[in-house]
């Protein structure tokens, strides 16, 4: 993958001749994209998957959360949310408890341990990416900045 990022030559084309259905810059930007998240995901503990992480971060952001919208926020089905609770909770990282209005229902939350396991991997990866900014220059920089906003700006629609 990291040849056909590498084969794409880069046009010097002014931004008001880039047509706005632009294919190159998408296929551009999902290559980089992926090459950093995977960059990222090798920050993590290696006995976390990327979906135990995610499933993990979730129940920090939402928690106590039950295991349906749990699978509604990772994307996943009722049975795969169950096996990443039981995985979590077998780290100690999620307990998982009876809902005390509806009994049928569990909520996971996150265990002291899950949550320094959180902020260990969130410490991590922010760190790598601190040093690979350190590599640019002053302006460099400031397009990085001028540019979070419009990439905050596509996923938008995802919330």
């Amino acid at each position: 993958m990291d040849e056909e990022y590498e084969t794409m030559a880069a046009p010097s084309i002014a931004a008001s001749d880039t047509p706005l259905d632009d294919p190159e810059t998408a296929a551009r930007l999902r290559l980089v994209l992926n090459r950093l998240a995977r960059r990222l995901r090798s920050q993590t503990p290696h006995d976390l998957s990327p979906s135990l992480t995610s499933a993990l971060v979730t129940i920090e952001l939402r928690g106590p959360i039950t295991l349906g919208e749990l699978a509604r926020c990772e994307r996943v089905t009722p049975p795969s949310v169950t096996r990443m609770a039981a995985a979590l909770e077998r780290l100690g990282l999620v307990r998982r408890e009876r809902d005390a209005a509806d009994r049928r229902f569990a909520r996971v939350s996150l265990t002291a341990e899950g949550r320094r396991m959180v902020q260990r991997t969130r410490t991590r990866k922010t760190a790598y990416l601190a040093k690979k900014l350190r590599r640019l220059d002053q302006a460099e920089l400031a397009v990085m900045r001028e540019a979070l906003p419009v990439l905050e700006r596509l996923l938008e629609d995802d919330r």
